[in-house]
Parts: structure tokens; C-alpha cells; sequence
């Protein structure tokens, strides 16, 4: 096993530094039609910079000494705005689409490849711009909040990569653009989301795809169970359903969806035939007593309520991955003051957590674990101070904790300084007035 390991290590020891090299940031140029001139800070070394300060975590003046290469960070600012918002994307395609071909053989839920789709969301400087484009939450006074991106990703169910990820206005609901992340998936995949996306119209564009859902029923959805003998058309298989778990039809509304065109929407079918279950939790701590489910893997045979109901618990794990992003890589609050700025910065963070997640990958395959067992923060550690010292002793696997609870509050009390309640120019002509109380 040590050998195994240790070959293991030499593995994601050269692989990456592979992981976005010259030649894929090349051709992500090249498939987006950008021109460049040969100078210092070229596409090739201004990714390289922008991905190792998100991994450091540092400021613009201090990439230079990251890098190897002397430049200000005015010049770096200056190549970070001729650099296309597309070639990052491009680039994060590539790297899913690589790592997905060396974990397509043991990343499956009974033959189908899994995905989990949740929302979020970030801040980002208050600058006019990115509250024109993004907006505010209500509550906040003019000139005293800042601006919130509203943000949806897709995440791979087994390696916890990040799909691809979307950022709209923060009053954007899920339902809106989630039709974005449908080409990432196939026939035969299944999605995994919450409430917010167990619509009608979500479910009938996934089923035109052949992609199959397991969502948690909408709360103003009402659902009832009652015992009967049920045979559809195009159901071979007639058979009494166990208590709270039933087929039944969903209809198309007449009131069209406000989240797609009025044309897709029409292009429909007028029902659905899907599968409602229902599951109880009765573990100490858990907020919610009784879960229902809702489906398009009709066969009750084939995929027990049992196993679906753990594979919607799994769902959770995306919420981990949004919390490594956001507090373990430090996303919550983007940096940039522009709108291609912060998409530029937002699929940065996607490109390192992706990075992280590849290395996460060859660890678990070679200690016979899963992913979410080797610990985030120690091989961000790892990569922050070079892989050139990674010994075996050094990698954390996590014990098997299913079903933990903690509650959500903080220990550490923040800082006593009163709300800013007003506009900050307020405040500082009020002291430049020698007013040292201002009401």
C-alpha cells in the first residue's frame, strides 16, 4: 500500500503542474478568437499569476513575487483586463472534461453519473458598476451595503468538481438560468437539487434531455399518499405501492412559466408521470421530520425509496463544497471592481477548487476512500508550499461521520463597532467637522 501511495504522489506531483498548462491556455485563446502580442504579462503567465493569487490569497502586489516575473500590479491589472472572460471559461471546461475521463469508470450511482445543482451567492466592492449589474439586498440603505452576486452551480456528485457556475443579479431565482447547465449533462444522468427546482417545467426539459431527477416536492406543492393499485399507460409492470411512495401525473399549467419563454414553454408535454415518496428522519437534532421526494426513475424495483432517500441526503455535499469555496479558498467576498472582474475572479476560484478537487481524487482512488474524506484544507496547504516535500504521513483522511450535527452560531464575538448607517461621505464630513458624536 506505502508503494502504492507513494506512486500515487509522484502521479499528482507532476499531473498538477499539468493541470492548466501553456498550451491549454493557448488553445482556450485560440477557440475564442483572442489576439495577442508577445510582452511580460502574456495570456500564459497572466492566468498562471491570477491563479496563484487566488491560491495565496493575496493582494495584486504581491503577485510578482509569486509569479518569479518583476511587474507592477498596475501592469498586472492592465493584462487581467485584456484577458477575455471566455478563455477562463474554456479552460474550466477543459479541466472538467479531463478529469471526468479518469474517473468515468468508478464515479456512478447504480450505471448513472450524478450531479447536484445549488445556489449561493458572493459579495463584491460597492462600486456603481456592480450595482447596476448585480443589485443589493433589501433592507440595506443606500450607500451602506454592497453589491451581491447571485450565484448557481453544478457540482460532479462523486469527485465534488465544479461543473461549471453561473453569476446573475441577486434577485435571480434558480429556475432562471438553470437550463444553462443542462448541455454538461447526458442521457441517463441524474440531477440531485432542492425544493426550489422541482418545478413542472424543470422536470418536463430535463426528461426531453433523458436526464433524470430526484428533487425534494416544492413547499405550495400538497402531496398526499393513499394505498391503490396503479398501472400507467406505458407501464409494464403493474403493482401495489407501498404506502408513501406512489406514481402520479403532473400537469402543465395553462399560466405559463416565468423562467422560460413563452414557446419553450408551450413545446412541453401537456403531463408527466413521476414518482412521489416520502421518508421520515427521526435522528436527534434534524430540523425537518419527513422529506418527500419526487422523481423520474419510476421503477421502485430498480431504485428503492430507500436508496433514493440516501442519495438526496448526499445532496448536502454540495453545500460543503460551496462552504470550501466560499471560507476555505475565501470567495465570499470577491475583490474585483468590475463586472468582467469578477467573473474573471469567480472562475479563478473555480479553476484552484477544481485543482484541489483532482488531487482530492488520486488520494481517495489510492487509499480506497472517497473524496470527501481527504481534508480540503490540508491539501490547499500542500499546494500553497509546493508538492515537492509531500510525504504520506502528511495527508488527513477523515473519519466516516454520516449524520453530524452542529449548531449554527459563532463563539468568537466580532468586533463592537456600531452599523454603518449611513453613507460612509456622511460620516466623514461629519468628523472632518469636528463633530465627534454624530446621531
Amino acid at each position: 500500500m506505502a508503494r502504492s501511495i507513494t506512486a500515487a504522489l509522484q502521479q499528482i506531483k507532476a499531473e498538477l503542474h499539468q493541470h492548466v498548462t501553456p498550451d491549454d491556455i493557448h488553445a482556450a485563446c485560440t477557440a475564442t478568437g483572442h489576439q495577442w502580442r508577445e510582452r511580460v504579462l502574456g495570456p500564459v503567465l497572466t492566468v498562471q499569476a491570477l491563479l496563484l493569487q487566488v491560491l495565496h490569497a493575496t493582494a495584486m502586489t504581491g503577485v510578482s513575487r509569486l509569479v518569479g516575473v518583476t511587474f507592477s500590479a498596475s501592469a498586472y491589472c492592465q493584462a487581467l483586463q485584456r484577458l477575455p472572460v471566455e478563455v477562463l471559461r474554456t479552460l474550466l471546461r477543459q479541466a472538467v472534461s479531463r478529469q471526468r475521463d479518469t474517473t468515468a469508470a468508478r464515479a456512478g450511482w447504480r450505471g448513472h453519473r450524478v450531479f447536484f445543482v445549488d445556489g449561493s451567492s458572493c459579495s463584491m466592492p460597492d462600486t456603481p458598476e456592480l450595482q447596476r449589474r448585480f443589485g443589493q439586498p433589501t433592507g440595506q440603505k443606500p450607500g451602506c451595503g454592497f453589491p451581491v452576486a447571485h450565484l448557481l452551480a453544478l457540482f460532479d456528485a462523486y469527485t465534488g468538481m465544479l461543473v461549471d457556475v453561473l453569476m446573475s443579479s441577486w434577485r435571480t431565482h434558480d429556475l432562471k438560468r438553470v437550463d444553462e447547465l443542462h448541455p454538461h449533462l447526458r442521457s441517463g444522468d441524474v440531477l440531485v437539487a432542492d425544493r426550489g427546482l422541482a418545478s413542472f417545467a424543470h422536470l418536463a426539459l430535463l426528461q426531453l434531455r433523458g436526464v433524470h431527477a430526484v428533487f425534494r416536492v416544492h413547499q405550495r406543492r400538497k402531496v398526499s399518499f393513499a394505498p391503490r393499485q396503479q398501472q400507467w399507460a406505458g407501464c409494464d409492470w403493474p403493482r401495489r405501492l407501498a404506502h408513501e411512495d406512489q406514481l402520479t401525473v403532473w400537469r402543465k399549467t395553462k399560466q405559463p412559466s416565468r423562467a422560460l419563454p413563452r414557446d419553450v414553454y408551450e413545446a412541453l408535454p401537456d403531463v408527466l408521470i413521476v414518482r412521489e415518496l416520502r421518508y421520515r428522519v427521526t435522528r436527534r437534532g434534524y430540523r425537518t421530520r419527513a422529506v418527500t421526494l419526487v422523481t423520474t426513475l419510476l421503477d421502485p424495483e430498480g431504485y428503492p425509496a430507500t436508496e433514493l432517500a440516501e442519495l438526496y441526503h448526499r445532496r448536502w455535499q454540495a453545500e460543503v463544497n460551496l462552504r470550501h469555496l466560499k471560507e476555505t479558498l475565501g470567495m465570499r467576498v470577491l475583490r474585483a471592481k468590475s463586472v468582467a472582474g469578477v467573473e474573471r475572479e469567480l472562475l479563478a476560484f473555480a479553476l484552484v477548487y477544481n485543482a484541489i478537487c483532482a488531487v482530492l481524487t488520486v488520494i481517495a482512488v489510492h487509499l480506497e476512500t472517497t473524496p470527501e474524506r481527504v481534508s480540503v484544507l490540508d491539501v490547499l496547504r500542500m499546494l500553497r508550499h509546493g508538492l515537492a516535500d509531500l510525504v504520506v504521513t502528511t495527508i488527513v483522511v477523515n473519519p466516516d461521520r454520516p449524520g453530524r450535527i452542529q449548531p449554527r452560531l459563532v463563539k468568537r464575538r466580532p468586533l463592537q463597532y456600531s452599523l454603518m448607517t449611513r453613507p460612509r461621505a456622511e460620516w466623514k464630513r461629519a468628523l472632518m467637522g469636528n463633530q465627534h458624536r454624530v446621531t
